[in-house]
């Protein structure tokens, strides 16, 4: 890959700001029995509007841009000139060696904590754990937190203008991880980080926190890898399938070039559905929903829904309001290309090039990257440290279990 240019910052300048727990993916939704207005079955009629490309007057948030010139990736695709949204807590030291990096997975951002407000349409992802006292503590590390390449949160992707002043869209050359992987090193470069104290993230996160130790390492010392995997499994390639074809299908995708008009968000919900079900597991929707009805409605012929399926139409609606589908095909196509060992021999000749501490966390519940997968990544690495998040959630556990993986955290990080 290769990079020009200076770096351009924008907004806020870094916070060590953090607040309680707000709604996320993780599971803050309404109790069975609620209905949620502007949803209702699947009509694609009551949804809200497509995300749009990032508008150049739309505040910043707590985001800061950089501008890293054009990029070569990896399958052959190349752009001309990559803006990256991040965010900071804390301070970088003076001997550049207490940073640290947070991956978000597929449908997060920079917004790692915080609460929701201008530029930032929902709260923090993971809050709690960065901030003073918090795990990731900003009194002695300097956190950072990237939207990746291919977003739609402040960082060059298919939503943004390509040279000729039009959204990229349909013509946003294939990403894979290593090339986000790629970007952030970039970015750490010119933040004068020349190694990572810690990389961390969850599910996609996860895939770059362990890019990292095997592409780079010389500048990782320790990854936390949570809920993830050392390459996508067939049955996850196999679960995206369907979500990629819903998108693509929607009447309203144009190709791809659907930006100005009401875009796939028919299909970008039915995307959402089938990932959701993944993210959860059988028996919390048994435990939550079982045969429950939707409030008054009648699902047995009468055309209303099960509890069960209000909470996925309710899913659905959050996403689309905030994320662009384009962006969704991008990343998820990106996460089906994670395999740490092409190219390098295999899993094991790649896994043998981690030279940092390496911490491989499941969740116990998780059916979308089932433990066996975190056993295959520590079984090739030698002194990686095994651990478990216990949850009833699934694989959104890695979400929701912050004092578990803040436990997690400050392990890796108290060890030399």
């Amino acid at each position: 890959m290769s990079a020009s240019a200076q770096p351009r910052l924008a907004g806020r300048q870094p916070s060590s700001r953090w607040g309680a727990p707000g709604e996320d993916r993780a599971g803050r939704d309404p109790r069975p029995g609620k209905r949620e207005q502007g949803v209702h079955h699947m009509s694609v009629h009551h949804l809200p509007p497509p995300a749009s490309p990032w508008p150049e007057d739309e505040p910043a948030g707590e985001r800061q841009f950089l501008d890293i010139g054009a990029i070569d990736l990896e399958r052959g695709g190349h752009l001309p000139d990559v803006t990256v949204a991040y965010e900071t807590w804390g301070t970088l030291n003076a001997a550049g060696d207490n940073a640290v990096l947070v991956e978000h997975a597929l449908t997060g951002d920079s917004h790692v904590v915080g609460e929701a407000g201008p530029g930032h349409p929902t709260a923090g992802w993971w809050q709690g754990l960065i901030g003073t006292g918090a795990p990731l503590d900003t009194d002695r590390h300097f956190v950072v937190a990237t939207n990746v390449l291919g977003g739609c949160r402040g960082t060059t992707g298919p939503s943004t203008a390509a040279p000729d002043g039009r959204p990229w869209g349909s013509r946003f050359p294939f990403v894979t991880i290593r090339d986000q992987v790629a970007v952030e090193s970039v970015v750490a470069d010119r933040l004068g980080i020349q190694r990572w104290s810690a990389v961390l993230g969850g599910s996609m996160g996860g895939m770059r926190a362990l890019e990292w130790a095997v592409g780079h390492p010389d500048r990782v010392a320790r990854a936390i890898v949570l809920a993830s995997t050392a390459a996508a499994s067939a049955d996850q390639i196999a679960w995206s399938h369907p979500q990629l074809l819903a998108i693509r299908s929607d009447p309203a995708f144009d190709g791809g070039d659907y930006y100005g008009g009401p875009g796939p968000i028919g299909g970008l919900g039915i995307a959402r559905r089938i990932a959701h079900l993944t993210y959860r597991s059988e028996t919390e929707l048994a435990d939550r929903f079982g045969r429950r009805v939707q409030g008054a409605e009648d699902p047995l012929g009468g055309g209303g829904r099960f509890a069960v399926e209000s909470y996925l139409d309710h899913a659905a609606g959050k996403l689309v309001g905030r994320f662009d589908a384009n962006s969704y095909l991008v990343l998820t196509e990106a996460m089906n290309s994670h395999d740490v060992g092409r190219d390098r021999g295999g899993l094991g000749a790649a896994l043998g090039r981690v030279t940092g501490a390496l911490v491989v966390a499941d969740v116990d519940s998780d059916r979308c990257y089932p433990p066996r997968l975190s056993d295959d990544i520590a079984a090739r690495v030698p002194g990686a440290d095994r651990v478990t998040i216990r949850s009833g959630h699934g694989h959104d556990g890695f979400l929701i279990e912050t004092e578990q993986v803040g436990a997690i955290i400050e392990g890796a990080l108290a060890s030399s």
